[in-house]
């Protein structure tokens, strides 16, 4: 069989079929990123959580990958001016996501999906056209030159958001696809380690710094260093198109970001040479053309960044579909079903993606949204497994998107309602809180039982 992309969900789904006994070709379009020092694709790091852990734990790769991560415990928010503030994201230290390197893990991958003996990666081969009913592909070779013909009995595309494989699945009759580009753009920028390796802010969180219709993030890496994301509109008074020289983007950082502009000795050299990143929604039905082609991560569903969900949700893609592997006899059944249980998670989380955006960037710099999230907090330790957070659900819990979607919409209203008129958490009212569990939770939670349940 043939798998289109190398990246983080094609490394590890080739990894998944491997261990069931297949012979796998995964044709890359770039260079070996171990050879030939090239970026792991998208610049954004990754914050890795229970539903991406667990798919590396069914390869046996968690321990491996958490070495090297550092776990986030919350949000350390930076105003324009006054104290910083940290947000946890769970109930306690226990619930935190991880930053990973995105181009550590996806060499892992790769290097452990060859060392199963029955994955060969071949590199610069780009896919130009795909004949479904034969099997056909005609390959651009650019390591060796000129254009080949592979022909492969199923085809899967891991290929990104760009993916060929679903352009090809597009030019069928019944197939629909949207692509929905974000009118943000992003920019990389690096706060170096300080001496001896040092972390020149808090290590264990994540730091953003909202501004309302922009924001700055920064995640740790294992060297000291943090990478820098400036999400800014790419037209209009404040945007890419206006900072347009480096004296512009100074003056900019030093009114919007005044903390953060010491940490960037190099901030105007990234600023002009580090490309500007776009971000889109994709959403498209069917995802597979028989039992002969599947579409999964990027290539059916990829998201925008901000729920930090975009390659979990693809690693939780491998390991669902390595479930319906195990219950069917042949790929058609097996890749029905799994279109089948991921279409509505896919579409939830990508809905949960854009609106996390909003919260983000504006409303963690709000006092109601700090109190709320402490209201929050106080709940989910007073009544476990009774109150659950939308936050708690997506990123500690492997319950399907869908349910988090649904669940998140009814807590977050219990939440608002116990807040109003609140100054302080400590006098949020439990027995009303109780009473409203009791009214719009449990019962939703008990008549969508099934709905819980895991998938992969």
């Amino acid at each position: 069989m043939t798998l289109a992309g190398a990246g983080l969900v094609g490394s590890l789904l080739a990894m998944f079929l491997a261990r069931r006994g297949f012979q796998v070709e995964v044709l890359e379009r770039r260079a070996d990123m171990r050879r030939e020092g090239g970026s792991a694709g998208r610049s954004i790091n990754l914050a890795i959580s229970a539903r991406g852990l667990y798919a590396l734990r069914r390869v046996g790769l968690e321990q491996e990958a958490l070495r090297h991560a550092i776990p986030m415990r919350g949000r350390m928010i930076h105003p324009v001016s006054g104290e910083l503030s940290l947000q946890p994201y769970g109930k306690d230290d226990s619930q935190h996501i991880n930053s990973i390197s995105r181009a550590w893990l996806n060499k892992c991958l790769m290097t452990h999906a060859e060392e199963t003996g029955r994955v060969n990666i071949r590199f610069k081969q780009r896919i130009q056209q795909v004949d479904f009913d034969t099997g056909a592909l005609t390959v651009l070779d650019e390591a060796g030159g000129g254009t080949r013909e592979a022909r492969t009995s199923v085809l899967f595309g891991t290929d990104g958001s760009g993916s060929a494989v679903r352009q090809a699945m597009m030019r069928l009759p019944g197939y629909t696809s949207t692509q929905e580009p974000l009118s943000h753009g992003y920019k990389e920028l690096t706060i170096p380690a300080g001496p001896g390796g040092t972390f020149q802010m808090e290590k264990n969180a994540l730091h953003i710094w909202p501004r309302g219709t922009y924001m700055l993030i920064a995640l740790p890496n294992e060297d000291g260093s943090f990478t820098c994301t400036l999400f800014l509109p790419f037209e209009g008074p404040v945007s890419f198109a206006s900072l347009d020289s480096p004296g512009k983007v100074l003056a900019f950082f030093e009114e919007r970001f005044p903390d953060a502009v010491p940490l960037l000795p190099e901030l105007t050299h990234d600023f002009f040479h580090n490309p500007t990143g776009t971000m889109v929604t994709v959403k498209g039905t069917p995802w597979q053309v028989g039992g002969r082609a599947l579409v999964l991560g990027d290539a059916a569903h990829a998201i925008v960044p901000f729920f930090g969900q975009g390659m979990n949700c693809g690693f939780e893609d491998c390991g669902v579909l390595d479930g319906c592997l195990e219950r069917h006899r042949t790929w058609e059944e097996a890749f029905a079903e799994f279109f089948h249980l991921r279409k509505t998670n896919a579409d939830a989380i990508a809905d949960m993606a854009v609106e996390n955006f909003t919260e983000m960037s504006s409303s963690t710099a709000s006092a109601r949204f700090l109190l709320e999230k402490q209201v929050e907090k106080a709940l989910l330790n007073a009544f476990p497994g009774q109150f659950l957070s939308r936050y708690s659900l997506v990123s500690f819990s492997r319950v399907p998107y869908r349910m988090a979607y649904e669940v998140g919409t009814r807590a977050g209203g219990i939440v608002s309602e116990l807040s109003e008129g609140l100054s302080r958490v400590e006098d949020v009212d439990l027995e009303r809180a109780a009473q409203l569990i009791q009214e719009r939770l449990v019962p939703f939670m008990k008549e969508h039982a099934d709905g819980f349940r895991t998938e992969g």
